[in-house]
């Protein structure tokens, strides 16, 4: 019996040891959500100015624009997947790998060859696990995405979507991404970001240029600006900046959704680890009882014979 009190000392000491893991981990994520929430909300009003700018812009301009024309030259499709770069945060990096197949599985079947573009390691060791090639990747920043970063990406993509076709030119750009409703709720969302369709968020609803061109000759929709040097050259600066803009955006999204995910995971981790304390506390109990028992027995059962003796 004293070899089971030992197998379950061993257990609970290595127990404790991951919970107090688990623990650290709850609180470095816990302390770390804040800011990523700010940060995902502080870009909503600079999202939403920039947003009006474009539709304001649009109503006012022939919206003959790269990227809001659909290519027909090519049947790449990129896809950018943000991940995260470690685990530990529940079923988040799988979601968004589950969603990325899924996605890639529907573009073949269109006729169409997914380029894959991924933010963080466990996406990039996923995908190199199943040969499949990255057209490029972005790894070490998924919980707090950099200016730099975001810029890069979004750079990345805009010559993808407007490069030849010889050189790689893509007519697509979706992103798979995780978009922070609450602590408790993180919803997987698949966005088509190119051709360009611009999201009014003021209403809720997708303000795309075929209807921008239908409201053209109602007057109250927009006031009357006059641009420098043209409409179409405001619009050159503004489509950028907004595809950057929402990329930034959706890399915020992901990264307050990874912290809040392994929150929540590295809790429940934690709980479930005082759980099997306890369970295996109460085995070594039983295990030392059973002991003494047995061991009474013994030295009662060697006393009988010597009295019979």
């Amino acid at each position: 019996m004293g070899g089971k009190q030992r197998v379950y000392k061993k257990r609970i000491a290595s127990t404790e040891t991951l919970a107090k893991v688990f623990r650290a981990m709850e609180l470095i994520a816990a302390s770390r959500i804040g800011p990523a929430r700010k940060a995902a909300e502080e870009g909503g009003p600079f999202d939403r100015a920039l947003t009006q700018a474009v539709a304001a812009v649009a109503m006012h301009s022939n919206m003959v624009h790269p990227l809001t024309t659909e290519r027909t030259d090519t049947n790449r499709v990129a896809i950018l997947a943000i991940a995260s770069d470690r685990g530990m945060a529940g079923a988040y990096a799988a979601t968004i790998l589950r969603e990325t197949d899924k996605l890639m599985d529907e573009i073949r079947e269109q006729g169409k060859e997914p380029v894959l573009y991924i933010c963080g390691r466990r996406a990039v060791s996923y995908y190199r696990f199943r040969k499949i090639p990255l057209a490029a990747q972005w790894t070490g920043e998924s919980d707090s995405p950099s200016h730099e970063m975001a810029d890069d990406v979004a750079r990345t993509l805009l010559e993808a979507f407007l490069a030849e076709k010889d050189k790689g030119g893509v007519d697509e750009l979706r992103i798979v991404f995780t978009r922070f409703k609450t602590m408790v709720k993180q919803v997987p969302e698949v966005r088509k970001m190119l051709p360009l369709t611009v999201i009014d968020d003021t209403e809720m609803s997708e303000l795309d240029f075929e209807e921008i061109e239908s409201r053209r000759s109602i007057s109250d929709v927009m006031p009357l600006y006059e641009f420098e040097p043209s409409a179409e050259g405001v619009m050159d600066i503004l489509l950028p900046m907004y595809v950057r803009s929402r990329i930034r955006n959706a890399l915020l999204q992901a990264a307050a959704s990874e912290l809040a995910s392994r929150q929540t995971a590295m809790h429940t981790a934690n709980d479930n680890a005082h759980d099997l304390i306890e369970n295996y506390t109460r085995l070594a109990n039983s295990a030392r009882q059973a002991e003494i028992t047995q061991e009474l027995t013994e030295i009662v059962s060697g006393a009988d014979a010597l009295a019979s003796a």
